[in-house]
């Protein structure tokens, strides 16, 4: 199993209002995690916090700036959007971004898409938000696109939705044939199919029973349009938290999921101590999970990762 960390809170990053701190904060972040042996680093693709991390006045770094600014950072982890909602970036820009992205960090973009959920946000800015089915319909023309800008010398696309015409995309991407694609999300019967259809991965959320599911459904698409399953990367985003003073831990869990009743705090965390977080990735990766991507405590967030890092990815295959 490989691992990821996302970073979902900026709140942490600095003391007293002074912004200027966050970008040392990140740099200190991502350059343990590339050190200890995380695979990837992701942000979420937001401009106001979300309801399930804070409130929305909170800080909120743009995704694409953000990961373009840790590449000059970094040498070997991966860079993605946990992830890009296409809602928000005509997709023709959204390819010349991510290439761009990929030339720059000499070939380590992970492309996380997905058809945005979050009317609210889209409203507050000012951007058009279809209904569900039509998100899902836009998703499949934009990965189209994506992957001919990507891969061919110009680009012709003539969708419902979008249409471009002789559009270039140069340079190309340094990764081939292209960077992989992961799509978010674990829509039964649409968003599990466009993975079937167009991913190099998915990624899901839930328990260990919702995870054998979605990966069972998973199948079914990859077989009904001539997909080799195996030749998916299946992902899973959760929080963890680990500490084995269990007061400590229940404080902990009690401020962060205010009333949430504990099985459903479990379709989103693993929390326990080193032992028990341990088994419990361990009954992940028996379930089909190949590639975890971790949220931490962000309130000891560095303290966090060096113990993830030291105790549960050093003890998995």
């Amino acid at each position: 199993m490989k691992f990821g960390l996302q970073h979902p809170n900026f709140s942490f990053d600095y003391k007293n209002e002074d912004t200027s701190q966050i970008v040392g904060s990140l740099k200190d972040l991502i350059l343990i995690a590339e050190n200890t042996g995380f695979d990837s680093f992701w942000v979420m693709d937001h401009f106001h916090q979300i309801k399930f991390v804070g409130s929305p006045d909170e800080p909120m770094l743009e995704s694409w700036t953000t990961i373009s600014a840790l590449a000059g950072m970094t040498t070997k982890i991966k860079l993605g959007t946990l992830v890009t909602g296409i809602v928000y970036r005509h997709p023709a820009i959204l390819a010349k971004i991510s290439a761009t992205l990929d030339v720059l960090s000499k070939g380590r973009l992970f492309m996380g898409i997905g058809a945005a959920w979050n009317q609210e946000e889209s409203f507050a800015y000012g951007i058009p938000f279809p209904p569900t089915k039509e998100r899902l319909l836009r998703l499949e023309e934009v990965i189209q696109i994506i992957l001919k800008m990507w891969t061919k010398s110009t680009a012709t696309f003539n969708g419902k939705y979008y249409q471009i015409k002789d559009a270039y995309c140069n340079p190309k991407p340094i990764q081939k044939p292209h960077p992989p694609i992961m799509v978010g999300g674990g829509g039964e019967r649409n968003t599990l199919r466009i993975v079937a259809k167009y991913a190099d991965a998915c990624n899901l959320f839930g328990s260990i029973e919702t995870i054998k599911r979605k990966l069972s459904i998973l199948k079914e698409h990859c077989k009904n349009v001539g997909r080799d399953y195996d030749s998916i990367l299946k992902t899973k985003l959760g929080i963890v938290l680990i500490d084995n003073d269990k007061e400590v831990l229940n404080k902990s869990v009690n401020e962060l999921f205010k009333g949430m009743p504990n099985e459903q705090i479990r379709e989103f965390v693993i929390y326990g101590t080193q032992e028990e977080v341990l088994r419990e990735m361990e009954s992940f990766e028996n379930a089909g999970i190949e590639y975890f991507i971790v949220d931490l405590d962000p309130s000891r967030e560095l303290e966090q990762l060096e113990l993830f890092a030291d105790k549960i990815m050093k003890n998995i295959p």
